[in-house]
């Protein structure tokens, strides 16, 4: 890792507790096994999507990152400006105002990266239940095109299920080079958005043949 790429700040007790608790869960009560783990623990700076259908999805994905700490990209509403928003930022939680162009969370995402941290984002936007990466939040491809690091695909089949395995799978990075050549526009992200639920669909059709 360059000295840019080192991590700048602290680690978070709370996070660590929380992953900590995950990590034993799904090796007992909630198992999951964990397909091309070896993507997301790099020592370079990247950032991972994932498909949301259950609430303990964002520390099924802290937990396959091992010993690196992610922020992940969470709704305002989560804090809604209280003490619990001073807790989840020290979770490495980045608020941002869904449907709109929240400038402040794009830099704090920005930030993510160029200090050599993991970026954690659900495109969906919140929980979602029908289709899969069919309706994407566009701001999540701004980012993606903006950070210049890798985007790294991540897919939880079905809900959480108690004492029987749960798969994850993590796949390639997407291609995005052709895309940032051409500069961040309207049309660029939507060829990105395109690009993220083929590669899901094809991701879901590999993971049923298994």
């Amino acid at each position: 890792m360059t000295e840019a790429h080192k991590p700048q700040r602290k680690k978070s007790w709370m996070y660590a507790f929380l992953r900590g608790l995950g990590s034993v869960a799904f090796k007992t009560i909630l198992p999951v096994k964990y397909h091309g783990a070896e993507l997301v623990n790099g020592e370079e700076p990247f950032i991972v999507i994932g498909n949301h259908q259950c609430w303990i999805d964002p520390v099924v994905m802290a937990v396959a990152t091992k010993k690196r700490q992610m922020s992940i990209l969470g709704k305002a509403e989560l804090g809604a400006g209280g003490k619990l928003t001073k807790i989840l930022q020290r979770m490495h939680v980045v608020l941002v105002n869904r449907h709109s162009t929240d400038m402040e969370a794009m830099r704090a995402c920005m930030k993510v990266v160029r200090d050599g941290n993991i970026l954690a984002i659900f495109p969906e936007g919140t929980r979602h239940h029908k289709g899969l990466m069919e309706e994407l939040e566009s701001g999540v491809a701004m980012i993606a095109l903006r950070a210049g690091v890798p985007l790294i695909p991540m897919l939880i089949p079905t809900k959480m299920k108690f004492f029987r395995r749960n798969d994850c799978y993590i796949g390639q990075p997407i291609e995005m080079a052709d895309l940032r050549e051409k500069g961040i526009s309207k049309d660029t992200c939507q060829e990105l958005l395109g690009r993220i639920t083929a590669v899901y669909a094809e991701m879901a059709k590999e993971a049923e043949g298994k």
